[in-house]
């Protein structure tokens, strides 16, 4: 499997940002095809102490191909373009492939 990971830092109106995330954004992403698991994550700390980080996205597709196929999709892009009205300088993205040891 292959991820998309979305991490975002901490908004400055953590209301304004949940209600947008949970009630809109999440619901266009789900719509994307090939996406077979969506994990969220709230980050409530660290073990250092505070996190500068809120959320942590976990997005699962079948392979690299079924990943581009996704992102190319109207839903995909209806996602990315949701993504960058909200939180285009909260947002780190990165691809990752999970390792079963």
């Amino acid at each position: 499997m292959v991820k998309l990971i979305a991490l975002y830092k901490t908004p400055e109106n953590l209301e304004q940002f949940d209600d947008h995330y949970f009630g809109h954004h999440t619901e266009i992403t789900k719509k994307i095809p090939g996406l077979r698991k969506m994990e969220v994550t709230k980050i409530v700390g660290s073990p250092m102490g505070k996190s500068e980080y809120h959320i942590l996205c976990e997005m699962y597709y079948d392979d690299h191909d079924a990943l581009k196929a996704a992102m190319k999709s109207d839903e995909g892009k209806a996602s990315g373009k949701d993504l960058m009205s909200f939180a285009a300088e909260l947002v780190t993205l990165m691809i990752g492939e999970e390792i079963n040891e």
